[in-house]
């Protein structure tokens, strides 16, 4: 990938997809190709082959997907496992069709088995049953990576495959039923102080240990590994090299938000996986570190949700 590729990012307007765009940009790639849903729908092969004949990319970068905290995934498995596969099935298989060699498939750290040994290495894929909270979701980004696999052993390509921790930042999503950890807990804290509650309810024990990573120090880190004509391994992890419980996150949340009440749990509700550290080795021999701390970020990401 060089500064004259032509680059079609997949997902541009997500929380994934938008700080690819910024980096891209930041870092002097010209022509990058776009698409909003309402334009082309991933999910459709027709609409899919008509962008690549129309653009012809050199390469991808496909961070378009269906995600979801617990609560979705629990309760919307089919949409999960369908969209997804639906999604990296057309745009792996027509981004071959056209000739692309490059392609980089956004996964998450959700693949590896339910009680990895810890930090997880990449080795550990299908050593172990998954989390059953988020099956669907792991299943189809397994199947993603395997894919990777399959085309670049079958056709010679270089599609990589990154299995990124749990990320936040600018364009989250917000909404209590579909979000993430980091949004949710943001939007919760906020709406209480807003409304002077006393306290704020938080889903499980509060134990199990997450690790979390911004959006811009993953986009710095997939650009470089799109960079490097050695990087050939298709499954590569991307994480900040620590973590700490959800309770400490809620914490830490509650404190940049403002919000000076109560913390209370709710332990009818699912905790998930118990802890998932990701072994970061092979991306730190490439040179990168993540530069966003975690304060830092939630600070960031707490005025953009304000404003």
């Amino acid at each position: 990938m060089n500064h004259d590729s032509k680059i079609y990012v997949a997902g541009h307007t997500g929380l994934v997809g938008s700080a690819f765009l910024r980096k891209l940009q930041e870092s002097g790639y010209r022509h990058i190709v776009t698409r909003v849903h309402c334009a082309v729908d991933l999910t459709t092969q027709s609409a899919v082959e008509q962008l690549f004949e129309q653009e012809r990319p050199d390469c991808v970068i496909l961070a378009a997907a269906k995600t979801g905290g617990i609560w979705a995934n629990s309760h919307h498995p089919a949409d999960f496992i369908y969209q997804n596969l639906a999604i990296q099935t057309n745009v792996i298989d027509q981004a071959w069709r056209s000739g692309v060699k490059h392609l980089l498939f956004l996964g998450s750290s959700c693949i590896y088995p339910r009680d990895c040994p810890q930090p997880i290495r990449e080795e550990y894929l299908l050593s172990g049953p998954l989390e059953p909270t988020n099956e669907a979701y792991a299943l189809a980004k397994i199947a993603g990576l395997k894919m990777c696999e399959a085309y670049n052993r079958q056709y010679g390509t270089r599609y990589l495959a990154v299995m990124p921790c749990n990320l936040y930042g600018p364009n989250d999503n917000y909404d209590l039923e579909s979000s993430h950890v980091i949004p949710a807990l943001i939007r919760k804290f906020h709406e209480a102080k807003i409304a002077k509650q006393s306290a704020v309810i938080l889903w499980g024990t509060g134990t199990p240990r997450r690790e979390f990573l911004h959006a811009d120090d993953l986009a710095a880190a997939c650009v470089l590994l799109m960079q490097q004509e050695t990087v050939t391994a298709p499954l590569i992890n991307i994480g900040a090299g620590q973590d700490l419980t959800i309770r400490e996150l809620a914490e830490l949340v509650r404190d940049v938000v403002g919000f000076k009440g109560e913390i209370l749990l709710d332990t009818s509700k699912p905790d998930g996986t118990p802890q998932k550290l990701l072994n970061i080795s092979k991306m730190k021999s490439l040179g990168w570190e993540p530069n966003i701390g975690l304060k830092a970020g939630l600070k960031s990401t707490y005025d953009e949700f304000c404003h």
